[in-house]
């Protein structure tokens, strides 16, 4: 089990390798295919306006030996995605195509067509999300980590705690480089930090839920709630800074060891004072220099009436955790790599154990589906044969 990821050091290994060890995947049952001959059979069928089967473009995307196979790839997948059939591209085949990317050095098409999902049919599940967060986590690449966990986010997908471990790493390492963010990097960074930070129940996790509620509340008060919400699978009901006082809060009446990271609690004063220190009608000016921003509403103009409020919440709130000891001089960084350290390991046997259990049920509905086509092939020719018997028989 290899769980290196000491502060500072050169090369980090998140994932171990009995995780991401393709042996399970690899041993399914062969079934080779010519890629030409299949890619022949799809573009006949669709001149003639023939419905693809799944089959077909499973066996296509498993059949792939190159990286310029997965670019021919790519175009049958988004011609399967607008064809009749396009509701039963099946779960293997989406994970079958990320493996191929990452095999073939194609990572750049495995986010490309992650970021297009509607228009490839891209919904992985929680074991392929971690693989491709993990694929850039070794490289290095934060920013590419976090392009994938946005679409966890955007997804809905923090579910198991091995996905909300690899992204807040993810989020962390890349936050800790300070990175000029847009307001949408900051809305989309800040939604991701609360969501992956609600699931985890220690200092770590509210740590990063504090951050992404101050990030959104930043957002809110500088250009309306409708731009927080808007196509994010947040809730529309003001008050994001208010939220982060709450956690704050919940941490001075905890009885346990939690703390929140003086790192983090130092950016939402920065908030809090920049907001103070921004008149409203400058905010709504800046809010409207671009075509997504909204004017603001009496809703959001009521929310910025309370920043005084939140200010004075804040200090006291600061004072308390202080006096609790409950303030962490620790990063935000240095936190989640404790945390990842100490239990991402625990997290893994369970999701192996679950991934070769996917794999053996969908080897069950390939079978089925392997057979019922070879049932409906020898119906056709039966057919046939019985076409040309009563044409020969007049």
């Amino acid at each position: 089990m290899s769980v290196m990821v000491a502060v500072g050091s050169v090369r980090r290994c998140l994932l171990s390798a009995a995780y991401t060890d393709a042996k399970v995947w690899e041993q399914r049952e062969s079934d080779p295919q010519n890629l030409a001959e299949l890619a022949s059979l799809m573009d006949r069928s669709y001149e003639r306006k023939f419905p693809i089967s799944s089959l077909t473009i499973s066996r296509f995307v498993d059949s792939i030996s190159s990286r310029e196979e997965v670019e021919q790839a790519e175009y049958y997948l988004y011609k399967f995605r607008h064809s009749p059939n396009c509701w039963y591209l099946r779960d293997w085949t989406v994970h079958g195509w990320f493996r191929q990317c990452l095999k073939y050095g194609a990572r750049d098409k495995a986010l490309y067509t992650l970021k297009n999902k509607v228009q490839f049919g891209m919904f992985p599940d929680d074991f392929t999300f971690n693989l491709l967060i993990d694929s850039y986590l070794k490289d290095e690449d934060y920013k590419g980590a976090c392009s994938v966990v946005e679409e966890v986010m955007l997804q809905e997908a923090f579910d198991h705690p091995t996905t909300q471990m690899l992204s807040l790493y993810a989020l962390s390492k890349y936050l800790a480089v300070k990175p000029d963010l847009s307001w949408q990097e900051e809305r989309n960074t800040g939604a991701a930090l609360m969501l992956a930070g609600m699931r985890q129940k220690n200092s770590a996790g509210l740590s990063a839920q504090l951050l992404g509620h101050a990030l959104l509340g930043k957002v809110e008060l500088a250009r309306g709630i409708h731009a927080v919400f808007h196509q994010m699978p947040l809730i529309w009901t003001p008050g994001y800074l208010g939220r982060a006082l709450a956690v704050m809060e919940s941490v001075c009446s905890h009885a346990g060891d939690l703390k929140l990271s003086k790192e983090v609690l130092d950016y939402l004063q920065s908030v809090l004072q920049e907001l103070s220190s921004t008149p409203a009608s400058k905010a709504e000016e800046e809010g409207n220099t671009e075509n997504e921003a909204q004017a603001p509403d009496e809703e959001d103009e009521l929310e910025r009436a309370k920043l005084p409020q939140y200010t004075a919440k804040f200090t006291e709130l600061m004072g308390r955790l202080q006096a609790q000891g409950k303030v962490d001089s620790d990063s935000l960084e240095a936190l989640v790599s404790r945390l990842v350290q100490e239990k991402l390991g625990t997290c893994e046997e369970p999701d192996v154990a679950q991934f070769q259990k996917r794999v053996q049920d969908w080897e069950a509905e390939r079978r089925q589906l392997v057979s019922r086509e070879k049932e409906m092939r020898e119906k056709a020719q039966q057919e046939r044969l019985a076409r040309q018997a009563a044409r020969a028989a007049r």
